[in-house]
């Protein structure tokens, strides 16, 4: 697939429907951010309606991102590749990781052409980019070129998947994850956060969600994502709530909840 080409982003902006609500905008709009329309706003407020707290699980999702990437790069991880990354906003990817090491390598994937072209404003240097792809082609993201001008497949890296394996069902998600994992480097790390909850919550959300499709994956569901990796700290557990030291998950949130696991690709055994 190929990497942004900045003669396309005319043609992107261009193609953007104001009157029907975006995923990366309601999410924008959930996080404080200014880059959304009246229909984004509004579906939003509506599924705020619905379920007061999704704003909140919003800011711990991403005060979780920043940990996890943040503890990544404590533990020698130098390139990250942030799959779905969303409309940029505060404590984005690269510059949680490069607080820790400058030198760090980022490169954000995004299906939406304004995200990406959103994140190309920000990005300075030679360290950071900003490409296009469709996760459910995980391949082809790690072969596409502006990913391979950064980040070394046979050196360990961390690739986070965040609040974005609910858009495809459980099948599909497991596939995506497998294909990544057999794809990256032993000592390589998957972040991961997911929307979850009970029937009374999540799946209403998930019925009533008009900006995708969503799917309101079980707990089980979402343990299976981490098939083959070892997971750190409390392992699957809320995203509040998730600490690389715990050695336990603390007791689950009820109704809507955002769970988030950081998983380990363990050394080839000989």
């Amino acid at each position: 697939m190929p990497s942004r080409n900045d003669d396309d982003i005319p043609d992107a902006l261009s193609a953007v429907d104001p009157t029907r609500p975006n995923t990366a905008r309601v999410y924008d709009y959930w996080l404080g951010g200014k880059d959304n329309f009246s229909a984004d706003r509004e579906e939003a407020e509506r599924m705020l309606a619905i379920y007061p707290h999704m704003r909140q699980l919003a800011k711990e999702n991403r005060l979780f991102l920043a940990r996890s990437v943040t503890w990544l790069a404590e533990q020698g991880i130098r390139q990250l590749l942030d799959i779905g990354s969303g409309l940029p906003t505060a404590q984005n990817t690269h510059q949680v990781a490069q607080q820790v090491a400058p030198s760090c390598h980022v490169v954000y994937v995004d299906y939406d052409h304004v995200v990406i072209s959103h994140a190309a404003a920000l990005l300075s240097g030679d360290t950071v980019a900003a490409v296009w792809g469709d996760l459910a082609d995980p391949a082809s993201i790690l072969n596409d070129p502006g990913v391979c001008k950064l980040i070394r497949r046979d050196e360990p890296i961390g690739v986070t998947l965040a609040m974005i394996l609910h858009f495809f069902d459980a099948d599909a998600a497991r596939e995506i994850v497998a294909v990544l994992v057999n794809s990256i480097a032993p000592g390589s790390y998957i972040v991961m956060s997911v929307g979850s909850g009970d029937e009374a919550t999540g799946g209403q959300l998930a019925r009533e969600y008009r900006a995708g499709t969503l799917y309101n994956h079980t707990p089980a569901q979402i343990a299976e994502f981490f098939d083959g990796l070892e997971l750190v700290g409390p392992g699957l557990t809320d995203a509040r709530d998730w600490d690389p030291n715990l050695v336990a998950a603390p007791v689950p949130h009820q109704g809507g909840r955002i769970l988030a696991g950081v998983g380990r690709k363990p050394e080839t055994r000989s």
